[in-house]
């Protein structure tokens, strides 16, 4: 019976492998070319930092100086969100921190991009849920119909009902 050997001429397990196993040395690899010493930084940011900032920003880079105290770490966002996620940079920091066991982050700089991110729109930020709206009076919502009803063109008086139960929804 053979065993089959891979490209180092190691034999290869048998039975089935665990995908991090078979794919972590490839993002070990890409991570370190874009200075992340520990890649748990990028699989797990959403448990790091916390759900909420995961979904407004990403770890692109992390630098390090030449004097090797201390590295910077470049985070991805949006222009909107930049503020918010500047008053969380201490917090963002002591996490980050916390992953690597030492205080190897002592600068984060935040980058902002467009709500689709970079190379080619692959990466998209999450965005809040937004609210549904309350729904409208009964009484409200048949004066509106009432007003346009004279109106011969359905798209144009649809849109004279949505603005009628907007008006008159505001002035109550």
């Amino acid at each position: 019976m053979k065993t089959q050997r891979n490209k180092q001429g190691q034999r290869r397990k048998r039975g089935f492998e665990r995908t991090s196993g078979l794919l972590q040395g490839q993002i070990r690899k890409v991570g370190e070319s874009r200075g992340f010493a520990v890649s748990r930084l990028l699989t797990h940011w959403a448990e790091i930092v916390g759900e909420e900032t995961a979904r407004t920003a990403l770890p692109v880079k992390v630098g390090y100086n030449r004097g090797g105290l201390g590295a910077t770490l470049t985070i991805l966002t949006t222009g909107a969100q930049a503020p918010m996620l500047q008053a969380d940079l201490p917090k963002i920091r002591d996490r980050v921190n916390a992953c690597y066991g030492y205080n190897a982050i002592s600068r984060i700089n935040i980058t902002q991009t467009a709500p689709t991110g970079f190379a080619e729109g692959r990466v998209a930020f999450e965005h809040a849920p937004k609210h549904a709206a309350p729904a409208a009076d009964p009484e409200i919502v048949r004066a509106a119909k009432d007003a346009a009803s004279a109106v011969g063109d359905t798209t144009l008086r649809t849109a004279l009902e949505e603005l009628g139960k907007n008006v008159l929804s505001r002035t109550k």
